[in-house]
C-alpha cells in the first residue's frame, strides 16, 4: 500500500494559548511543507475523522470523556473537575478546541488502523498524545491516541502489537495501560530525569516494558546503537505484526523542552528501519516545540517513508513557508537558524557512545532475553486470535 497521510484543518489556527508551549502550528506547517515540495498529492491524503464519544470508551472513562467535552462547550472548569480530570490547568488549559482538537488525533489513529488491516503504512503527525490517563488529562494529552492506536488494531485480530516511543519525555500513559497486557511490546527511550520522571531503567510495566532513559547530550551515535542493539533484535525477536512508532521531535538539539541532542537523522533512521521490520507501521507525531524541528522532522519523516531524499536545497514555496513561522521562545539560545529555513536534513550530531548507554542496553536486552527464551516467529504475520484466547485488557 502506497503511505498514506492523515491530517485536518482543525490544526490550523488551533493553540494551547499564546503562553503555552503548544501555541506552535505544527501538524499545518507539515501538510504546508509536504505539498510545497510535491510529496503529499491528493491520492495520498485522507482528512481525519473525529472520533465519537462511545470510540474514546475504548480506553477512556465515560465520566472523564464527558467532562472534557463539556469543558470545551462551557469553556470553563469547577474545582472538583480541575481536581478529578486534570482540566484546566497550566499544562492542560481550557480552550477552544480542547475536545474535538484531540478526538480528531484519536480519530486519526483509529482511521489509520482500519487503512492498515492488510499492511501499509499511515502517517498521523496529529497524533503522539502519550501523556494522557483514562480518567485524566496529563501532559499537554487530553486524549492517549496511542493507546487507542494500539486498541483499534488488537482489535482488528493482531496479537503480537510492538509501540516504539522515542519522545524526549516517558509516555507514562502508555506505560500505565500497557501492565498486563501480553500481546503487546512498549520500548520508550527518553531522557532520565525529566517530567514526568517515570519509566526508570526497572520499570517493565508488568513484564511488557524496556523503558532506557538516556542522559543529556544523546547524541545521533547513541540512538543508533539503541536502535540496532536493542530496538532491532528485540522486535525481530518479538515478531511484531504491527509498529506503532511515536515520533516525537522534541529529543531534537533545538528543542526547548529536552536537552538531548539528536538530529533528525536519528528519527528518519528509526522510521525506516521499522518499516521494513514489520507489514504494517503507524508513524504518529508527539512532543516538539520549536516549529521549524517539528516541521522539518515529521516533513522529512513523511518524505523518506516515500522515497524522497532530503539532500538538495528545498524548493522556493517549501523556503516560504518556514520563513514564515515565528517563534516567541526569546532567551532560550535556540534563535531560528539559517538551515531551518533552507533544507530539511539537520547536520549529523555525532558523539562518543558512552558506557551509561551500552550498560542499560545490556541490562534491558538480558531482561528481554530472560522473559522471551524463545522467539516469537511461530505463524503467520497477520495471524488472527481466537474465540478461545481472548487478549487481556489493556
Amino acid at each position: 500500500m502506497t503511505p498514506v497521510f492523515i491530517g485536518s484543518g482543525i490544526y490550523r489556527g488551533s493553540s494551547y494559548g499564546a503562553w503555552h508551549p503548544l501555541h506552535i502550528p505544527r501538524v499545518s506547517t507539515v501538510m504546508d511543507l509536504a505539498r510545497a515540495l510535491g510529496w503529499l498529492p491528493d491520492a495520498q491524503y485522507r482528512t481525519s475523522p473525529r472520533a465519537k464519544p462511545l470510540a474514546l470508551g475504548m480506553f477512556h472513562t465515560p465520566d472523564y470523556v464527558a467532562a472534557l467535552m463539556q469543558a470545551e462547550a462551557t469553556q470553563t472548569v469547577d474545582e472538583g473537575m480541575r481536581a478529578r480530570h486534570g482540566l484546566g490547568t497550566t499544562a492542560n488549559p481550557v480552550f477552544a478546541e480542547m475536545f474535538r482538537r484531540p478526538a480528531t488525533g484519536a480519530g486519526g489513529v483509529m482511521l489509520a488502523a482500519e487503512l492498515m488491516r492488510d499492511g501499509g503504512v499511515v502517517h498521523v503527525p496529529g497524533g503522539g498524545t502519550h501523556h494522557a490517563m483514562a480518567d485524566r488529562a496529563n501532559g499537554f494529552c487530553y486524549l492517549n491516541d496511542p493507546v487507542l492506536a494500539l486498541l483499534s488494531l488488537r482489535r482488528m485480530g493482531l496479537s503480537r502489537i510492538a509501540y516504539v516511543d522515542i519522545d524526549a519525555h516517558h509516555c507514562d500513559g502508555v506505560n500505565a495501560a500497557l501492565a498486563g497486557a501480553d500481546d503487546m511490546l512498549m520500548i520508550s527511550v527518553h531522557e532520565d530525569r525529566r517530567w514526568p520522571f517515570t519509566g526508570a531503567l526497572g520499570d517493565d510495566a508488568g513484564g511488557r516494558a524496556l523503558n532506557l532513559p538516556v542522559p543529556r547530550g544523546f547524541n545521533d551515535s547513541e540512538m543508533r546503537y539503541v536502535l540496532h542493539r536493542l530496538i532491532l533484535p528485540v522486535l525481530e525477536r518479538f515478531d511484531p505484526q504491527a509498529v506503532v512508532l511515536q515520533c516525537g521531535s522534541d529529543a531534537i538539539e533545538e528543542d526547548p523542552l529536552s536537552r538531548l541532542a539528536l538530529s533528525n537523522n536519528a528519527h528518519v533512521e528509526t522510521a525506516l528501519a521499522l518499516r521494513d521490520l514489520a507489514p504494517r507501521l503507524m508513524v504518529l507525531g508527539g512532543g516538539g516545540y520549536n516549529p521549524w524541528s517539528v516541521a522539518r522532522c515529521w516533513t522529512r519523516v513523511w518524505g523518506a517513508l516515500n522515497g524522497h531524499t532530503a539532500s538538495a536545497p528545498l524548493t522556493d514555496a517549501a523556503q516560504q513557508v518556514l520563513h514564515a513561522l515565528h517563534w516567541n521562545r526569546r532567551g532560550t539560545g535556540r534563535r531560528p537558524q539559517d538551515h531551518w529555513k533552507t533544507t530539511l536534513a539537520d547536520p549529523p550530531r555525532e558523539g562518543l557512545v558512552r558506557p551509561e548507554i551500552t550498560g542499560a542496553v545490556a541490562s534491558l536486552h538480558a531482561r528481554f532475553d530472560a522473559a522471551s527464551p524463545h522467539s516469537r516467529r511461530n505463524g503467520a504475520q497477520g495471524q488472527k486470535k481466537t474465540a478461545h484466547s481472548p487478549a487481556p485488557s489493556l
